[in-house]
């Protein structure tokens, strides 16, 4: 089945304590790092995901690009993040996608849940993201500790070619 996350960009950028602040000083790395962390969760989790931005803070035509495999769309002046996420969602909607969208504007969660979709708070979001940082700081760690120890002082190309020795490579 094919999963698709539909993230409302500044929704989520005001949710998250980090974001919110770096949004203040300087939007647009705001708006990048957000694309960077669903660049992670995308690999992760497996969604496919699409973070849309309303046209308020970027003025003219619609405009859509790939960032970090992630689409990110910004639209058209006439429409909102809200509008564009509800269309999409009913559009894309079939037995075979799950569509989920992630925002905390409660009317747009509503309207997203009678469309068939389903919801995400930002805050929810937020700690999933956390928990996967964990889980991964943790399956490294256990990676880390699996690796056999050597008491030599041995630079990385004599133990490569030790390595390939001991699988019979030359």
């Amino acid at each position: 089945m094919k999963r698709i996350l539909l993230v409302d960009g500044y929704n989520v950028i005001g949710a998250w304590p980090n974001l919110s602040r770096l949004k203040d000083r300087d939007l647009e790395s705001a708006r990048n790092t957000l694309v960077e962390w669903m660049a992670e969760y995308q690999s992760y989790s497996g969604y496919q995901v699409v973070v849309v931005f309303d046209a308020q803070y970027v003025r003219g035509i619609k405009r859509k690009l790939r960032q970090n495999n992630v689409d990110v769309i910004f639209t058209k002046e006439d429409e909102t993040a809200d509008e564009y996420i509800e269309r999409k969602a009913v559009e894309w909607k079939n037995a075979k996608t799950q569509i989920m969208v992630a925002t905390s504007d409660y009317a747009e969660q509503w309207a997203i849940f009678g469309q068939g979709a389903l919801r995400i708070s930002s805050r929810e979001l937020l700690f999933e993201i956390q928990e996967m940082g964990r889980d991964i700081d943790k399956k490294i760690k256990s990676i880390q500790e699996e690796k056999p120890k050597s008491k030599l002082n041995l630079d990385s190309e004599v133990i490569e070619q030790l390595e390939n020795w001991r699988r019979g490579e030359k």
